[in-house]
């Protein structure tokens, strides 16, 4: 019988790996379904793409020619269920052989049931020996992390958990493990909805390392500053619970749409501006947070598919855009304002150089984050005095996202 939580998977798989969509976007595209079934599929496929180097060392050598790579995907989910999924060997071959045939595919049904019928009888130690940390990790991205590769490609291998950003004075829900940085940490596939209090606008889903820069711009009440590329708010929501007068900047209007919800049920209040930032005028801010474009690699963990869609070419298009909208940031800010600049990269071109950059140019100077500032947290302050977050860090609660910031003024 057809599956819908497989047949799901496989077009999300294959419009990550063939289409090149994200795979978020590409979730909001499924038809409807039953939400269980949605989350099921698209934690088999997130697991897949996590998994997708050790996944091929498997199967490849059980495949007597190359078959196509919709068979493919047929295949690693089969092995994924089998392997890493714990599913009942006897369904995750029927299921895989019967999504073979549902897609066009039944000349390879009797391929697929084989080589699964193998994986199975092999058990998990088809995967025994095998150095997966660097196996599912592309090349470029190895390289390029250096001495730290081994410990973030690591923290790649499971799923993220889940954090919350309190309100001031509100209280934690109960179930979760406060952070030193304060965040509240919950186990992968919590239902943040369903949590108490969710709808009384206490807390909100943010990344303990995401949480860090808008704290570092320690914002003042009715102190004028502008967050740009704000959506989907998180950020926003630590300015706004300061007291400052926030205006909150994001060029796409879909994310507006979930910014501006995201705020009403926090019961939180900014100027929310429909434009791009690198444009954007204003005049004598106190301070700006510009959480950048990125290419978002110290999200692997949340989002698998970064690994698979990114390359070194978009490195060199998001350092572009960085260097614009630094640029024009400092047209916003009067003289001493303050800066912060943030992505959620572990790219080393989108970091340091990029500041380094700005202040040989002039008109900034750095102010770097103190061992005060980041005393829960001090293995992340870098030895110019920045943030430096990666998923190798807190290895034992979890780890947290990859986040490189820097502080600045404004001469």
């Amino acid at each position: 019988m057809p599956d819908p939580t497989r047949e799901a998977a496989f077009d999300l798989i294959s419009a990550v790996l063939d289409g090149r969509q994200p795979l978020e976007e590409a979730l909001d595209r499924l038809p409807s379904m039953a939400p269980r079934d949605r989350a099921a599929a698209h934690r088999l496929a997130a697991s897949v793409l996590r998994r997708l180097g050790s996944l091929d060392a498997v199967i490849s050598p059980l495949l007597r020619k190359d078959p196509p790579e919709r068979v493919r995907h047929v295949l690693r989910l089969g092995a994924a269920g089998l392997l890493l999924l714990e599913t009942p060997a006897h369904a995750a071959v029927a299921t895989a052989v019967s999504l073979a045939r549902a897609r066009g595919l039944a000349a390879f049904a009797g391929m697929v049931n084989a080589v699964l019928r193998r994986i199975a009888e092999i058990g998990p130690s088809a995967l025994a020996g095998m150095d997966r940390v660097r196996i599912d990790t592309p090349d470029w991205l190895w390289t390029s992390w250096g001495a730290r590769a081994r410990a973030i490609a690591r923290g790649h291998q499971a799923p993220a958990p889940i954090d919350l950003t309190l309100k001031p004075g509100a209280t934690a829900p109960l179930g979760g493990e406060r952070l030193p940085t304060g965040s509240i940490r919950f186990p992968t596939g919590t239902r943040v909805a369903e949590l108490p209090a969710y709808t009384e606008g206490t807390f909100w889903v943010q990344d303990a390392a995401a949480a860090l820069p808008a704290r570092l711009l320690t914002a003042r009440p009715a102190e004028r500053i502008a967050d740009l590329c704000a959506a989907p708010g998180g950020k926003t929501a630590q300015l706004a619970a300061t007291g400052a007068r926030v205006v909150a900047v994001e060029r796409d209007a879909a994310r507006i749409v979930r910014l501006r919800e995201n705020l009403a049920r926090l019961r939180l209040t900014a100027d929310i501006v429909h434009g791009d930032a690198t444009t954007w005028e204003a005049a004598s801010l106190d301070a700006v947070l510009l959480d950048a474009p990125c290419t978002a690699t110290g999200t692997i963990r949340r989002h698998p598919d970064v690994a698979h869609l990114k390359s070194q070419r978009d490195v060199a298009t998001a350092v572009a855009l960085q260097d614009r909208l630094l640029t024009h940031a400092g047209r916003l800010l009067r003289p001493g304002g303050r800066l912060v600049y943030a992505v959620c990269s572990l790219q080393p071109e989108e970091g340091v150089p990029r500041i380094e950059k700005l202040v040989t140019g002039g008109g900034w100077r750095s102010d770097p984050f103190t061992t005060s500032e980041l005393a829960d947290l001090p293995e992340a302050r870098t030895a110019e005095g920045f943030l430096r977050t990666d998923p190798g860090m807190w290895a034992e609660r979890g780890g947290m996202d990859g986040f490189f910031a820097a502080r600045l003024v404004k001469i």
